[in-house]
């Protein structure tokens, strides 16, 4: 658990995680996140590669996601994120990278995901954000939750939080292929970052007692030996969590 003074103190330490990992293993296999979370921490990873201080030329990297309807040419798909706010600038082989295809045979992609997840060793290290509602991935707070790659209805805050990333709140698709929990569990390390008064009950959740719900997905992360949760000061006042 590490409190910082602020969101870009949280996401230098997260990219220091991240580096720190590719640093043992030049050929380490990272699972990595999209959405607003990350993005100053791939932004770090770039300057940092730029800079000679890092490469990733021998990385492997599997996304956790991608919405079900878009093809990687789409911009809001998750696939042209990736490539544009990190592997188009840095010295990755994309061809080992691999993001979740939401098109075709939905179900074959679905085992596709978590085969990328095992083969030839799982991710040494897997970035998350959170949801409003607690969800890691897209695994939505439920009475059940899934195991492995699953295509999931998003729920309503979770279409509308999405919403500001499209051009209309229509455009938001309404389900995305995603890991369960199996599969993110399954690496050797974790890190979840995560910011603002929203998250505020998600958090409060992971952090302030001991147990495990399918209506907070992320407090399964409580289970896993190796998970780093990385909140600012700011969100640990509103979560009631006491360092």
């Amino acid at each position: 658990m590490i409190v910082t003074k602020s969101y870009e103190d949280s996401c230098q330490r997260a990219a220091e995680l991240i580096e720190a990992a590719v640093l043992a293993n030049p050929q380490a296999k990272l699972g990595l996140a999209t959405g607003g979370t990350p993005l100053p921490i791939y932004r770090r990873l770039i300057e940092d590669c730029k800079a000679g201080k890092i490469s990733f030329a021998k990385v492997r990297t599997v996304n956790l996601d991608e919405y079900c309807g878009l093809n990687g040419s789409n911009t809001q798909s998750y696939r042209w994120f990736m490539d544009h706010n990190l592997f188009n600038e840095i010295d990755i082989d994309k061809t080992n990278t691999y993001v979740p295809s939401g098109l075709g045979d939905l179900a074959a992609n679905c085992r596709e995901v978590d085969k990328k997840v095992r083969e030839n060793g799982v991710p040494e290290l897997q970035l998350l954000g959170i949801g409003n509602n607690g969800h890691i991935g897209f695994n939505e707070a439920a009475d059940l939750l899934h195991t492995e790659t699953h295509i999931e209805q998003l729920t309503e805050s979770t279409i509308a939080a999405n919403a500001r990333f499209f051009d209309k709140s229509e455009d938001v698709p309404t389900q995305a292929i995603t890991m369960g929990l199996s599969s993110i569990l399954a690496a050797k390390s974790i890190v979840l970052v995560a910011t603002g008064a929203a998250k505020a009950a998600a958090i409060r959740g992971l952090l302030c007692n001991d147990e495990v719900t399918t209506q907070n997905p992320s407090t399964f992360l409580k289970l896993h030996p190796n998970a780093t949760i990385i909140i600012d000061a700011a969100l640990a006042t509103a979560a009631g969590y006491e360092n």
